[in-house]
């Protein structure tokens, strides 16, 4: 991908992000930077748009105007093929509810993405147990998502986000359902494994102890990025 190894270039940044729902503006100009290995925080109060930042950052919707550049290349000009190959290969996305499969085991759930890229299932299971004992849920391998507590099922999702081996992970709001104990079990594991594997780590919060785990935070205040310590 055009200038990826140029340390000059932002692995990803968003720049004069807008992004409307109707009436609604949910982005108003907003402009975010992310480096390689970075782990920047998003913050800011519901409503506020930080998801929708993260959705337009990862591809999974088109900014209205502005511009989005993963590695130099726009990815608001790639096709949706183009989008989905990289959702399954260099991004790595957990929601707030982890979204796993819950007819399957743990296991599976994190083997998904391997076998989806082909990979034989002998070897996707190999891989996924390894990403399991990462995150210190290699036990409830064979549990299906209802059987596991909120923090193990979260960490389970991180697994998954992180099994291919992604250059960024979007986090959005990893540790919104669980309590406090559980969001730093799985805070403590994402950053540690992100450290590890040099993975840059795009992550959504309202929690200022979260926030706290990153390198840098970007607030967010009616659809835009605001300096941090302004109050809007």
């Amino acid at each position: 991908m055009t200038l990826k190894g140029d340390p000059t270039v932002p692995l990803l940044e968003g720049l004069g992000l807008v992004k409307a729902y109707g009436p609604t503006k949910a982005l108003r100009g907003a402009s975010v930077r992310l480096d390689a290995g970075e782990i920047l925080a998003v913050t800011g109060t519901s409503g506020s748009g930080k998801s929708t930042l993260l959705h337009c950052l990862a591809g999974i919707v088109a900014p209205d105007a502005g511009s989005v550049s993963y590695g130099g290349e726009r990815l608001d000009h790639l096709s949706e093929k183009r989008l989905s190959e990289l959702r399954r290969t260099e991004f790595g996305v957990v929601f707030q509810f982890g979204q796993l499969i819950p007819e399957l085991t743990a296991i599976d759930n994190v083997a998904l993405p391997l076998l989806l890229a082909g990979l034989p299932r002998t070897d996707a299971h190999a891989r996924a147990g390894e990403w399991l004992e990462r995150f210190g849920v290699r036990g409830q391998a064979g549990l299906r998502p209802g059987e596991m507590s909120g923090g193990q099922a979260q960490r389970t999702a991180l697994a998954r986000a992180l099994v291919t081996g992604p250059r960024i992970v979007f986090a959005d709001e990893p540790t919104g359902a669980l309590d406090s104990l559980a969001s730093e079990q799985v805070m403590t594991a994402l950053v540690r494994t992100a450290r590890e594997s040099g993975t840059a780590v795009l992550l959504i919060t309202h929690d200022a102890q979260v926030a706290a785990y990153a390198d840098g935070e970007a607030r967010m205040a009616d659809g835009a990025v605001v300096p941090v310590g302004v109050t809007a």
